[in-house]
């Protein structure tokens, strides 16, 4: 048994021994080795006390005891106030401005082809379009033969277009698909605006990709012709690259549309070459052949539709000359349109 004078000597000289321990602290590396040598678990100078307290005499536990925890709290509280001295201390150093903001949390933002697709589709929006949807996976009645494709269009081809194992389905080569489905389900008038990925077999180059956003638009009315087209895409053109942008149209083929014309804009490309003609999209009437594979009278209805490619009108309007930057993933470029 341990004398419990032996113990109350050795419950003093700790109190004494670690003042002087926490007094010595300095920073968060001494704090760390001082809390170890007298407050772990295992190893320390509270757990030899605590051993210690184990072989006291029973008659003597009480008094042993309450000591035990005076000096458990006062450790406790020697530990507390070298760790705010430490803290004050590193807050307080020089060069640190604690008052400073923390750094900025990088977000994202909206892609660029995006940011063109939604600028798009609110001006359209403001014309009483709306937003339509098609599957990406097609059939070829849907892809082609509902189009007034021929049965030996070269679009039809392995070359040009990505058939899937399963017999009979294909990946989207146009988001034209969505006329006819749209037509299916919704009795004329119509007006919306479809975006979507687009599948080809394209080289992946400065102006082409394998897999693309598109953007199709398409109106079906009574009365509807092509002065009704040239007056709506004019207006586009005049509110999404500036009200005194010249636009002409020209003469097109489509199998989908009769008449065909592609639209062109004379902007500046900003690559040094000044202003010039560039084509931003196709687009024509309606063809009958078309409207009659949704089911519509085209005796009483007729409609004009267009399509273009949100990732070149993005290169026209940022001086972009290579499409492959859009698919990079290089913050250091995506960053600038924030």
């Amino acid at each position: 048994m341990l004398p419990i004078a032996d113990f109350l000597a050795r419950a003093d000289a700790l109190e004494q021994e670690a003042a002087a321990a926490f007094a010595a602290v300095q920073d968060p590396s001494s704090l760390a080795d001082a809390r170890n040598a007298y407050l772990g678990r295992t190893h320390s100078a509270r757990a030899a006390l605590k051993e210690m307290l184990g072989a006291v005499a029973g008659a003597d536990k009480p008094v042993a005891g309450r000591r035990y925890n005076e000096v458990q709290q006062r450790l406790d509280g020697l530990f507390d106030e070298a760790q705010a001295r430490v803290r004050a201390t590193s807050a307080a150093a020089p060069g640190i401005d604690a008052s400073l903001p923390a750094r900025r949390v990088w977000q994202g933002t909206v892609h660029p082809v995006s940011q063109v697709i939604d600028e798009i589709a609110e001006i359209f929006r403001e014309l009483g379009f709306t937003i339509a949807l098609g599957p990406e996976v097609e059939s070829p009645w849907y892809n082609f033969t509902a189009l007034n494709f021929p049965a030996d269009h070269p679009a039809m081809d392995l070359h040009d277009t990505l058939y899937l194992d399963t017999p009979g389905v294909l990946l989207r080569t146009h988001t034209s698909p969505v006329q006819v489905r749209t037509l299916q389900q919704y009795a004329p008038p119509v007006r919306v605006l479809a975006p979507g990925n687009v599948f080809r077999r394209d080289f992946f180059d400065a102006t082409h990709a394998p897999a693309f956003m598109q953007l199709e638009g398409l109106a079906v009315d009574e009365g509807i012709s092509f002065a009704d087209l040239k007056a709506t895409l004019t207006h586009f053109v005049r509110r999404f690259y500036g009200p005194a942008v010249p636009v002409r149209f020209g003469p097109s083929y489509f199998p989908f549309t009769e008449p065909s014309a592609q639209m062109d804009v004379r902007i500046d490309l900003q690559d040094g070459k000044g202003e010039r003609w560039m084509e931003i999209m196709g687009c024509g009437l309606v063809h009958p052949a078309v409207l009659e594979s949704a089911g519509i009278d085209t005796e009483r209805y007729s409609g004009w539709a267009f399509g273009m490619g949100p990732a070149r009108i993005a290169m026209s309007r940022h001086g972009i000359p290579d499409i492959r930057s859009f698919y990079d993933s290089d913050i250091r470029f995506l960053e600038q349109f924030a």
